[in-house]
């Protein structure tokens, strides 16, 4: 479009508005507040529009293969149980699944490397971000622990027993690490570790208790080997896994994982409350 064109539409919509949506500053032209509050709200308009064409198009085929990047915890506890569902909607589709960091999956799916990623609490101009899943942080002890048995357990306790840490480096983990920070001494934290696996079995081998995210710990927990102890301090702390993609791509595929994630979450919640 050429520049009168696109000042005229500007201008239409801003009337129709009835606010400014850009200022002028010499040469430059920037988004005003107002602008910045209408921008997510004109965003979804094209990705319904977009969505809207794909679904009407239905002689559009599918790609012979979807590119996956996901994160080590999805790769591990989320994809093994998805993925079966997901071939029995695209049963032609191939897949091709990367295991990487969620800054190194963002720029794949930038770059067009990977269709689509599984990443922590993302937001990218680029990208199009949609929560996928929640997994709850909790505090985790081995078989035969006194905590088991302990009605009131305090911060205090806990820092006192040997502690094996987990963490990501996201900012979840950083909440965990606050609930320490009123006491006199640091929590006894022994081993630290990025590998969720190596903290869930020193646990299990009694080497110290640990917080973990719950998918990590399900089978553990269910099998009697692991015991989440509630922590009132923690509670609403979780890792949110977001499933990421170019802005109007993918829309079906990203449809299907997001309900079948959804139907993964009942299912767990239900075997939870056995």
């Amino acid at each position: 479009m050429s520049q009168p064109s696109v000042t005229a539409r500007i201008k239409s919509l801003e009337q129709e508005l009835d606010c400014k949506l850009f200022g002028r500053q010499g040469k430059q032209v920037q988004i005003t507040e107002d602008g910045k509050r209408f921008l997510p709200y004109a965003q979804q308009l094209l990705l319904i529009y977009q969505k809207g064409k794909m679904h009407i198009n239905q002689k559009k085929s599918l790609p012979n293969e979807f590119r996956i990047g996901c994160t080590v915890s999805v790769s591990n506890y989320i994809i093994p149980d998805l993925l079966p569902r997901l071939k029995q909607k695209f049963p032609n589709t191939h897949y091709k699944f990367v295991t990487s960091t969620t800054d190194e999956i963002m720029n794949k799916v930038l770059s067009q490397e990977v269709d689509i990623g599984f990443v922590r609490n993302v937001n990218h101009p680029s990208l199009q971000s949609v929560k996928f899943y929640e997994d709850p942080i909790r505090l985790y002890v081995y078989d035969g622990h006194p905590f088991l048995t302990l009605e009131n357990l305090t911060i205090e306790a806990i820092a006192e027993q040997p502690l094996v840490f987990f963490e990501c480096g996201s900012l979840d983990w950083l909440r965990i690490h606050r609930i320490f920070e009123h006491l006199d001494i640091p929590p006894n934290i022994q081993i630290q570790t990025d590998n969720s696996e190596m903290a869930k079995k020193l646990v299990i081998q009694k080497a110290g208790i640990g917080f973990l995210p719950g998918l990590c710990a399900q089978q553990e927990m269910h099998a009697g080997k692991l015991y989440p102890i509630l922590v009132p301090e923690t509670e609403g702390i979780s890792l949110q896994t977001n499933l990421i993609s170019h802005h109007g791509e993918h829309f079906e595929l990203l449809d299907a994982i997001t309900e079948i994630g959804k139907q993964l979450a009942d299912a767990k919640l239900s075997l939870s409350a056995i």
